[in-house]
């Protein structure tokens, strides 16, 4: 059970609860939290240890649970809380009392150690922590091997320690900074040979003890991984030798057998620069390579979590010889008889054991693809063919099997990657050579039904990588497709729809045929099991086929009429009428209007008679099922319109806005609803775009007066995207201005609620691309208008927003906001722009400078540095000289210390970061800086 601790964590003072609290109290809980009849009591149980695991009290008691050791669950509990403890809130501690909890840590794993693993592992992790946060304790791999090296009972915790310790080096709970890290990580460095020395002696001592051999193991794994042993310390390692005799015996458990195989990979995974490491790489290709014999034990013995494990060892001797396989082929560590193991495994009968071998595959395709060299590909070429071969006997279905795959089945989620797979490789054997072998299958042989779905599966995942006007076998296939009987497997059938679908261009190049396939298709949407394959190859054959689709327009209308009729799902339908907007786009201009008018209608009568509360006669009582598909069919019909003349879907859209109005106000609080009717104003919006003009005044005044009541994000969205087709246009941009402001009081006073940022990312990240738009389109308009300051001051406030979609908005308004001061130099309003930006950096500039560091060091995660620097980059272009103070000033406030005296950035790191922010060469090189420096702080 893990108690829930909320956020038990951060800065500052340590969290109060009411009054004291007891030990008998807290064991109280804890026994609630187990045994307590009712879930409602454990969950309140659950809740008061969340709080009190926060409080100052909770160091104190935990400490007592442990002695008193009345039973597993409360000293699990406490153990946990100790371990939580350390690594959120170690600043509670002052620095003197961090001895006498080391002590006291390890004196309650000495008398623990029997009771629960569990346990001993939470206080493993707890002194692990310790240790790093704890600056005053040197050499502790020393200390503790010291300690208990010798001392046989307590093997089992201190092997714990010293597997976790390695662990925990990189542990995002704990903040001590990139200084700290490496002063850690080099005292574990310097102490790896003992490590080493101390498990190698506990292997001759306790081979016999296969418990206190996986800890061994996991525990050499644990430093492989860390990166810091000295590779030819494993190589002069009696350990190798031990792993790889574990190995190659066939009585050995699976615990300790797949213990071995991961050592071996980590082992694998470490050597892979080769070039320090050669040694090491040849006993290793040595090692697995003689395991060969153990996989066909293991497979004729069907034990297939060995086999498993085999295979995860052979493929990962592929990944780190790649470079050699590739550089030097068949000579020492570039031996081809890697790739021969691999393929052992890809041979297996159990498609489990062959899917571990793709993201080889998928490298040596990528590397050979990018030296593109004829003669290299040769020598491969021999291994894909055997893979292909393997892969298409492995997306057979069972011959048992009835109907068509399920879609969570674990064996579809297999042939979609087979799919992934066979479209990354093809150029190796050649596209037209595999499917004339493919195309022989069919024709020659009387192929089981199984075999040939298998065939059109692998058909599909190819054939648009072939020629088809030089592929004259295509125009079989269809046809021996579409001839299919009705009683063919579904399987087969189902496969043979999808390849159709994939056949587009062959189809629009020859449109005799595209009679008899839409026929085909649109025979199967009446099929429960085929319609959704169907409804989405008919998509495709739209999308590439849209001109010579024209022609059958009435017949998709009729397909569309008749939606709900049919056995597809939502999404299914979107396709279809994604794809006939689609072909309706290619139609003559004067024939848009009609039939863009017919395909609304089926729409908006639904929608009307839900409004109406009429008698629905079984139609889809959810609006939002009509709104997606009018959205889909205004997405979709991008119409080419002359200039000066009037967009043939305007009257349309303007004749069903009221209906869409009134479907938003009666849905109005209902955000799912909201959504969907934005949405879809948006692409209307879009697809008539200046033509949607008589929609701009009804529109904001729906959305201002709903707003005020309901603050759903997506109106600030909508908003948006009305500033961005009309935003340029100065008979709109007053009335668009008022928009904003109407806008900015209800959202604000959201923000303004505690936590209002974390809790409402969405409506920091549209009101923001809403300012933006304003920035882009009609800055002066936007910054001298008497909101803006406020938009200023919340902008400021969300630089440290932690949500990645939000603050990128957040960024991306103040990197346009400065870059509107140094654009379009020519243009008459430039000094105005430039003086209006002048004046609110003059503000708010070294406020911003100090929050986007702040942002950087503390609360923002790495990969979204990217962003600030954007921000950092047109503050240096706008006023280099004033940025250099301002970045100076918010260094120099940054922390020196953190958690128990850690340092974080030294004096001269500090000055070398201002340095390479002040000289990049660009925002991205900034970014790279503002990572590095960052890791200071975490």
């Amino acid at each position: 059970v893990i108690v829930g601790v909320g956020g038990a964590g951060g800065g500052g003072e340590g969290h109060r609860m009411e009054g004291e609290v007891s030990l008998d109290s807290v064991y109280q809980a804890v026994q609630a939290l187990y045994h307590h009849p009712d879930p409602q009591g454990k969950e309140r149980a659950s809740a008061w240890l969340g709080e009190f695991q926060k409080s100052m009290f909770s160091w104190q008691i935990s400490d007592q649970l442990l002695r008193l050791q009345r039973d597993i669950e409360s000293c699990y509990f406490a153990a946990q809380t100790m371990k939580m403890k350390i690594q959120y809130s170690f600043y509670e501690l002052p620095p003197e009392m961090h001895s006498s909890l080391r002590d006291s840590l390890l004196t309650h794993l000495e008398s623990l150690k029997d009771l629960s693993q569990a346990i001993v592992t939470q206080l493993a992790l707890a002194v692990a922590d310790l240790a790093i946060q704890m600056t005053s304790w040197k050499s502790c791999v020393q200390t503790l091997i010291e300690k208990y090296g010798n001392d046989e009972s307590a093997l089992p915790f201190l092997l714990e320690i010293l597997t976790v310790l390695p662990e925990e080096v990189h542990s995002r709970s704990l903040r001590i900074g990139t200084n700290r890290r490496t002063e850690v990580i080099e005292d574990l460095a310097y102490h790896a040979s003992m490590v080493i020395g101390l498990l190698t002696a506990y292997m001759e001592r306790c081979s016999h003890d296969e418990k206190l051999v996986i800890k061994v193991f996991r525990c050499l794994m644990s430093w492989i991984n860390l990166g810091i042993l000295h590779t030819d310390h494993i190589a002069n390692s009696q350990l190798l030798v031990a792993l790889f005799q574990i190995l190659r015996h066939s009585q050995t458990s699976s615990n300790l057998h797949e213990v071995a195989s991961d050592c071996v990979c980590a082992a694998l995974y470490a050597v892979e620069g080769l070039q320090e490491s050669l040694r090491l790489a040849l006993q290793l290709q040595e090692g697995v390579t003689a395991l060969e014999e153990a996989y066909h034990t293991a497979v004729a013995c069907e034990d297939m979590d060995k086999a498993l494990n085999y295979c995860r060892i052979f493929t990962e001797l592929a990944e780190t010889l790649l470079e050699m396989v590739i550089r030097s082929p068949g000579q020492g560590l570039g031996d081809l008889k890697t790739l021969n193991l691999i393929l052992n495994c890809v041979g297996h009968e159990q498609y489990e054991v062959a899917e571990i071998t793709f993201n080889f595959w998928y490298r040596l395709a990528e590397t050979l693809h990018k030296m593109k060299d004829p003669s290299v590909n040769q020598i491969f070429r021999p291994y894909f063919q055997r893979l292909t071969q393997s892969l298409t006997f492995h997306s057979q279905m069972d011959p048992d099997h009835e109907g068509v795959l399920d879609e969570t089945d674990d064996f579809f989620e297999f042939r979609l990657r087979v799919s992934d797979l066979l479209k990354d490789i093809i150029f190796l054997i050649g596209a037209s050579e595999f499917f004339s072998r493919l195309y022989s299958t069919l024709k020659d042989g009387s192929p089981a039904w199984e075999e040939t779905e298998a065939v059109l599966f692998i058909m599909t995942a190819l054939v648009k990588n072939l020629n088809p006007e030089k592929e004259q076998k295509l125009g079989d296939v269809v046809q021996a497709v579409i001839s299919l009987p009705d009683n063919t497997h579904l399987a087969v059938q189902h496969s043979g729809v999808q390849l159709l679908g994939e056949m587009g261009e062959y189809i629009n190049n020859n449109v005799q045929c595209l009679d008899l396939v839409l026929n085909f298709l649109t025979q199967r949407l009446k099929q429960k099991e085929l319609a959704n394959a169907a409804a989405n190859s008919i998509q495709n054959v739209c999308a590439m086929c849209s001109d010579a689709m024209t022609q059958h327009i009435e017949g998709l209308l009729q397909v569309a009429s008749s939606l709900d009729a049919l056995p597809i799902s939502h999404d299914s339908s979107i396709g279809l009428l994604r794809g006939i907007s689609l072909v309706l786009a290619r139609m003559p201009s004067d024939k848009i209007g009609e039939t863009f008018q017919r395909l609304c209608s089926m729409q908006v009568m639904a929608l009307k008679k839900l409004l109406t509360s009429e008698q629905t006669n079984g139609i889809t009582a959810d609006p939002a099922v009509w709104l997606d598909r009018l959205a889909a069919i205004f997405r979709h019909t991008n119409a080419t319109v002359g200039e000066g003349r009037p967009h043939p879907c305007q009257k349309v859209i303007q004749e069903i806005w009221p209906v869409i109005s009134e479907t938003l106000y009666r849905h109005q609080a209902d955000n799912r609803m909201a959504e969907r009717c934005c949405r879809c104003l948006r692409f209307a919006i879009r697809c008539v775009g200046k033509g949607s003009a008589m929609l701009i005044q009804p529109l904001v005044s729906q959305m201002v007066s709903v707003y005020q009541s309901h603050q759903h994000s997506c109106f600030l969205y909508l908003g948006s995207i009305l500033v961005d087709e009309y935003g340029s246009e100065e008979s709109c941009t007053q009335g668009l201005l008022e928009m904003m402001q109407a806008f900015c009081g209800p959202t604000f006073q959201l923000l303004e609620e505690p936590r209002g940022f974390q809790n409402h990312p969405d409506t920091v990240d549209d009101l923001f691309r809403l300012a933006t738009r304003f920035i882009q389109r009609s800055p002066i308009v936007l910054i001298q208008s008497p909101v803006m300051s406020l938009i200023i001051q919340c902008a400021l406030a969300a630089t440290t927003l932690n949500h990645r979609d939000a603050n990128s908005s957040v960024m991306k308004f103040l990197q346009d906001l400065v870059h509107v001061a140094t654009v379009n130099k020519h243009k008459e309003d430039f000094e105005l722009r430039k003086n209006l930006v002048h004046g609110f950096l003059g503000e708010s500039g070294a406020l911003l400078v100090a929050q986007l560091v702040q942002a950087c060091c503390f609360y923002l995660v790495p990969s979204m540095l990217g962003n600030v620097a954007d921000v950092m980059w047109e503050l240096r272009i706008f006023d280099r000289k004033t940025f250099c103070r301002w970045l100076e000033e918010a260094l120099k406030a940054l922390p020196k210390e953190l958690t128990a005296g850690a340092i974080t950035a030294t004096e001269k790191q500090v000055t070398e970061f201002h340095k390479q922010v002040m000289f990049a060469e660009d925002a991205t090189m900034i970014g790279w800086s503002l990572m590095e420096f960052s890791g200071f702080y975490r």
